[in-house]
């Protein structure tokens, strides 16, 4: 197993295993990203703790620092197998990135997809109560309209009403006019003697 290192001038996956020689291949040169690298695990729980930190830096980096500390470990190399060792350390840090990215796409997607499906049934809810509402409405709409109509039938209603009622009270006045000049006219010829008005008889 092997973990990160920050900011020391040895190369990214230096291992105490490796051989060395006493000169360097190549030189490397001056690179503006800072220098990682995975170390043996024979160390202490807090060198291995910030070591943790470390690796998850070198997991994050993006394609441009992915190809600098490639070409830093090969010019790190001290001979050929040192070489193929540091290339397959790199690729293995290299297919965890990928892989933790990927399972966090997939997380992401799959987070994005239960959030979509929650909308949808929200969206589905929502068009159902307004279609719901739209029909309360047209039902309420219709019943004011009835009650309109049997409102103004019902003031129809109440002025013929009010019309036979004055109507009645005009008969009623007429009526009680002519009964009174019945019995006035009925009085004028009971005191006239021997002269009966054949309609009365």
């Amino acid at each position: 197993m092997s973990a990160v290192v920050c900011g020391s001038k040895r190369s990214l996956f230096d291992d105490s295993s490796s051989p060395r020689s006493s000169v360097p291949l190549v030189s490397p040169p001056p690179f503006s990203s800072p220098p990682f690298r995975l170390e043996s695990t024979n160390q202490n729980p807090e060198e291995a703790k910030v070591e943790g930190s470390e690796k998850e830096q070198v997991l994050n980096l993006d394609g441009t620092e992915w190809v600098e500390l490639f070409v830093r470990e090969m010019m790190s190399a001290s001979d050929m197998n040192d070489a193929k060792d540091r290339a397959s350390r790199a690729l293995e840090a290299l297919d965890k990135s990928i892989k933790a990215r990927a399972g966090a796409d997939a997380a992401m997607q799959s987070s994005l997809q239960q959030e979509n499906s929650m909308l949808k049934q929200q969206l589905e809810a929502t068009v159902q109560e307004n279609s719901l509402l739209k029909r309360a409405v047209v039902t309420q709409q219709k019943r004011q309209r009835e009650t309109e109509d049997q409102s103004q039938e019902l003031q129809g209603l109440r002025q013929m009403v009010s019309q036979y009622q004055e109507q009645l009270r005009t008969l009623e006045v007429n009526n009680y006019a002519l009964t009174l000049h019945l019995k006035q006219a009925l009085q004028n010829n009971s005191s006239i003697p021997g002269r009966f008005h054949p309609d009365v008889f």
